[in-house]
């Protein structure tokens, strides 16, 4: 669809079912209007910034097409109220969470604003955002092949080359459809 507008999300847990969760997180933007266009495996990481002995994070990352009208803003507001629904709680900066959804890309637009940073200020320093980043652009069909998602393939596949990956575990397929 030409009016649709490409977004995307990456997705971190470590607290409870941490991949029912994420499914679930993938469900709930669905039903609030988004479509889910592709979705990356399930990688496994420690925790980076949380505090000492917190779980391993389930990291993926999906495309998702927004509705036409659709800003950045309100599906920022989507992904927080999905995260807050999901048992979010922000006692402390980095704390351990149920459910993380982070907007990476929204098409090629950027912001630099106190509630919104786009592109993702930290995509390129973090493989378990990385990962996932680069498995959807290679799966990711004809819409993640047209620019401005070709420039940021590249962009992503040239950042994952530099980046320590040791810690990231490929944790097997992200089965989030029911």
């Amino acid at each position: 669809m030409a009016s649709e507008r490409i977004a995307v999300v990456a997705l971190g847990a470590n607290l409870g079912d941490r991949a029912e969760t994420l499914g679930e997180a993938l469900r709930r933007v669905e039903a609030a209007g988004a479509r889910v266009l592709a979705v990356s495996s399930l990688y496994e990481t420690a925790p980076v910034g949380c505090a000492t002995g917190a779980p391993d994070f389930l990291n993926a990352a999906a495309a998702l097409s927004a509705p036409a009208g659709t800003t950045p803003e309100r599906l920022l507001a989507t992904l927080a109220a999905t995260e807050t629904a999901l048992g979010r709680e922000r006692p402390f900066p980095n704390a351990p969470r149920t459910c993380d959804l982070d907007l990476i890309f929204f098409e090629a637009e950027t912001r630099a604003t106190p509630s919104l940073t786009l592109p993702h200020p930290r995509w390129r320093e973090r493989a378990f955002v990385l990962e996932p980043l680069a498995e959807i652009f290679e799966g990711g069909g004809a819409r993640l092949a047209r620019e401005p998602w070709r420039t940021l393939r590249r962009e992503t596949l040239d950042a994952l080359a530099a980046a320590d990956r040791s810690g990231v575990r490929r944790a097997g397929t992200f089965p989030w459809k029911r």
